[in-house]
């Protein structure tokens, strides 16, 4: 259950070294949640950030878990939600996947379709039965602003995330009134956060990231999360100015949207 104040005291991320799911997880733990499970493949990044989150104060098991393998879903989350109730399940893993390769390549499509949307899809169905049968909890989708409309740069990626980002409103809906919250969040372009671009050097040190009205960094949407959450929003921008940028994009004809530089 949420403490007094408001935070989850369990959290479940469903790709357990996602940037954003692990600066979520920064911040939650910040506001006491307890019980951190990353759930991922196997590596050696997986038990660096499980080490990192238990210095920070929390409990933290590491679970494997690939988003390919569905047929193991029920039984690796199932055991999850065994251990005691999850207050929180972020679903935060996904592909970008290479739009030339990939459309050169129909397989690779077909690993970022299967990834972002039909994993997506298996375990967001396995979590929404457990935390409804627990009477409680929230389902945070990471989407994004390229679902929203399709791009001549990553419409394969966009597409994926647009059937994800369909199949989670539609889950919010299906749950409405149950106890389970779902949040869909569309983040804009996601950079390294401004200490880690800053400290990396190379060209990405020479770019004002922060500064671009619609780029945002991990730390950005885990803060957008944690509000949101506390709002019990159903949909976050992040930036939050996206939301007025796609609704007057969505309505401009393709020959002009093609001619776009977005």
């Amino acid at each position: 259950m949420k403490d007094a104040f408001g935070a989850p005291q369990s959290l479940l991320v469903l790709g357990g070294t996602s940037e954003i799911g692990l600066a979520t997880a920064r911040r939650l733990i910040a506001h006491r949640t307890r019980t951190v499970w990353l759930a991922g493949r196997p590596s050696p990044a997986l038990e660096a950030a499980a080490e990192d989150l238990r210095h920070r104060g929390a409990y933290v098991q590491t679970v494997a878990f690939d988003a390919l393998d569905t047929e193991s879903h029920e039984t690796v989350l199932g055991k999850v939600f065994a251990e005691g109730d999850i207050d929180m399940v972020l679903l935060a893993f996904g592909i970008p996947g290479d739009q030339g390769r990939d459309e050169e390549e129909p397989l690779a499509a077909v690993r970022v379709a299967q990834t972002n949307y039909t994993g997506a899809v298996s375990a967001g169905l396995v979590c929404a039965g457990a935390l409804q049968a627990q009477g409680h909890g929230s389902l945070v989708v990471l989407s994004s602003v390229a679902g929203e409309r399709a791009r001549r740069a990553d419409f394969i990626y966009g597409s994926s995330k647009a059937g994800l980002d369909v199949f989670a409103q539609g889950l919010g809906d299906a749950l409405h009134g149950t106890g389970v919250h779902v949040m869909v969040v569309r983040p804009g372009l996601v950079v390294p956060d401004a200490a880690a671009v800053r400290g990396a050097g190379g060209p990405l040190a020479t770019i004002p990231f922060t500064r671009t009205p619609l780029v945002t960094t991990p730390g950005a949407v885990a803060d957008a999360i944690v509000a949101g959450l506390r709002r019990r929003s159903e949909t976050v921008w992040v930036p939050g100015a996206l939301r007025a940028v796609m609704s007057a994009l969505r309505h401009v004809p393709r020959p002009l949207f093609r001619r776009l530089p977005v």
